[in-house]
């Protein structure tokens, strides 16, 4: 209920006014509806298979009217009277119908772009916490199911004041009647709750079916060339085979429910009107009018009172994807770091000094005994090279996160010029970074645009120097040139030239502060070398921070930490470090000296 409630808020705050339009509407086709009703009386009264004497006011005093006119001028009035409303209520029904779709789309669009905003906004532990696929589910298959429960929900609102009005209509013809069809609808109610509650277990069951296939999508999508190359073709298939049964069990489940619940509401209306017939001729003598009004009245009232309990069900079945969208919302906005509707105003920032950790310690788990960074001090001065090296596993990522702002420091602080890194300071510090990771991201779009991205401006000759600069010179012998399609994730292009890419736009961006992770991995000997000289040609215009593995990556650097299970182990020059026989450093590097030999 709590979150149905939460739901009904999102779609005030967002309809506001254009809700209480459409309840008028829907009152006044409502209104126009029972009027109708009522003008079918005195055109029955004409037939002679309808008199009502005394009793029933309304019917009466339109039957007292009829009395004063003649047959064929009072038929033709009341029918053009009929066909006037019918046609006012169509017109204004059609209006009320695209206004409710209006409200429905508007809003399906209003949560997207918030929950979309929302986790733009929110910072990295929520992401590393999260499956990427469950997201994504969220925000298209549960949000598209919360839509269509928004139609649902306007669908049931509908239904409902129509009934109230039909139920006020009904009672001018017979209190008697329509007291019966209330009572009836009660108990089809009552009864009907076993249905509602299993179309909610019915629903979970959709959204965690619907979460469970496009991981497994996502995944196989992802490692496609792990699949093709290790011959697992079978086995993904064998997959796919078990979760699309799964999937068409529930569906069926849910059909044979839907299915199950409509017979029960048809029967129960033949068996309410057949012993409710049965009961008024037989006991209350009934003659052929009130048999007339009795089948008018429960054909008009009780498709509604069904049509109510049928909306429940539906929207019993969205109710999971409703906690779904919403507990995403509120963890998201709990995680929320930066405005991004501020972000474009606020300016780079401007390093002086330098930036230094001090006594600084991060786990990612508080439950986790080991620190992925453990107790580092170290000061990395500004317009200078610093290397971050060490074995697999010493916390090299983990520190270029802290310094990025990425991840806090459990204990300790990170200082920018002598002031700590902040919420207030974080993405003055964030515009200032270009960061090249490992395995480098390119959408599916041309070269032009994924270097644009980063840099809206930036003219033609500007993005040439960078290419130029990240020794990104095959885009030259490309058949469109920047213009060329590089297809999901840069797929047409190889590894160390979707690197340099990536290198390039980051110095398009023209950053002050420069991280490097790994980025000349995928690089050969003579690329490798002219990236050295490139970044020689940077070094004392911005601070470069490089994380290698290729030691002979960052011989020039102007110092070189070493780190060794979360902790400092080792800092100083290249040649310093070198020359320390008993160092990790020297180690690692005779291995590497051995490896090339």
């Amino acid at each position: 209920m709590k979150q149905v409630i939460f739901f009904l808020k999102e779609l005030y705050s967002y309809a506001g006014k254009k809700l209480y339009f459409n309840l008028m509407g829907m009152v006044l086709v409502s209104i126009l509806d029972g009027a109708g009703l009522l003008l079918l009386i005195p055109v029955i009264s004409y037939s002679g298979i309808l008199n009502l004497e005394g009793g029933n006011t309304a019917v009466t005093t339109a039957t007292d009217f009829l009395n004063h006119v003649p047959n064929t001028l009072g038929l033709s009035l009341i029918l053009l009277i009929f066909l006037i409303v019918n046609i006012i209520q169509n017109l204004l029904q059609r209006y009320v119908t695209i206004q409710n779709v209006k409200v429905q789309q508007g809003f399906a669009r209003y949560l997207r772009v918030e929950i979309y905003k929302d986790l733009l906004q929110a910072n990295w532990e929520f992401y590393v916490k999260r499956r990427k696929s469950d997201l994504i589910n969220t925000i298209t298959a549960e949000l598209g199911r919360v839509s269509a429960g928004t139609n649902m929900f306007l669908q049931l609102i509908t239904a409902i004041v129509f009934t109230l009005i039909q139920i006020g209509f009904a009672f001018l013809l017979s209190p008697k009647i329509t007291i019966f069809v209330l009572l009836s609808g009660l108990i089809l109610s009552i009864f009907s709750r076993g249905f509602i509650k299993r179309s909610r277990l019915i629903g979970g069951k959709t959204s965690e079916m619907g979460r469970t296939y496009l991981a497994g999508i996502t995944d196989n999508f992802n490692g496609i060339k792990d699949i093709k190359s290790n011959n697992l073709e079978q086995s993904r298939m064998n997959w796919f085979w078990a979760i699309t049964q799964r999937i068409h069990d529930e569906q069926m489940d849910y059909i044979k429910l839907k299915t199950s619940s409509q017979f029960y509401y048809k029967m129960a209306s033949a068996v309410f009107i057949s012993c409710f017939i049965f009961l008024s001729v037989n006991i209350f003598n009934s003659q052929a009018g009130q048999l007339m009004l009795i089948i008018i009245i429960f054909t008009r009232l009780w498709p509604r009172v069904t049509g109510i309990q049928s909306s429940l069900e539906q929207m019993a079945t969205t109710v999971p994807a409703l906690i779904s969208v919403i507990q995403l919302k509120k963890e998201s906005q709990a995680a929320k770091e930066i405005d991004v509707l501020n972000f474009q105003k606020i300016k780079p920032l401007s390093i002086n000094h330098g930036i230094e950790f001090k006594n600084v310690f991060f786990r990612y788990s508080q439950s986790e005994n080991i620190f992925a960074v453990n107790g580092i001090n170290a000061f990395l001065s500004s317009n200078c090279m610093s290397a971050v090296i060490g074995r697999s596993g010493a916390g090299k990522s983990t520190f270029i996160d802290l310094l990025m702002g990425l991840n806090k420091p459990e204990k300790g602080y990170i200082l920018i010029d002598d002031e700590p890194l902040t919420q207030d300071n974080l993405l003055a510090l964030r515009k200032s970074i270009s960061y090249v990771p490992q395995d480098p991201f390119l959408f599916n779009s041309t070269i032009r645009e994924n270097l644009l991205i980063i840099n809206p401006k930036a003219t033609d000759e500007q993005i040439w120097e960078a290419l130029e600069f990240a020794a990104a010179d095959f885009v030259n012998m490309l058949p469109q040139g920047l213009d060329t399609l590089i297809g999901d994730r840069g797929i047409k292009l190889s590894g160390g030239e979707r690197q340099r890419l990536v290198l390039a736009r980051a110095i398009l961006k023209k950053p002050s502060i420069l991280v490097l992770d790994e980025a000349t991995s995928a690089l050969d000997s003579e690329n490798e070398a002219k990236i050295q000289e490139a970044l020689e040609k940077l070094k004392g215009k911005m601070t470069i921070i490089v994380i290698a593995h290729r030691l002979s990556t960052i011989k020039n650097a102007d110092q070189v930490i070493v780190l060794d299970q979360g902790r400092l182990i080792q800092q100083g020059r290249f040649s310093q470090l070198a020359n320390e026989k008993k160092g990790i450093f020297s180690k690692l590097l005779s291995k590497q000296m051995e490896a090339v030999n």
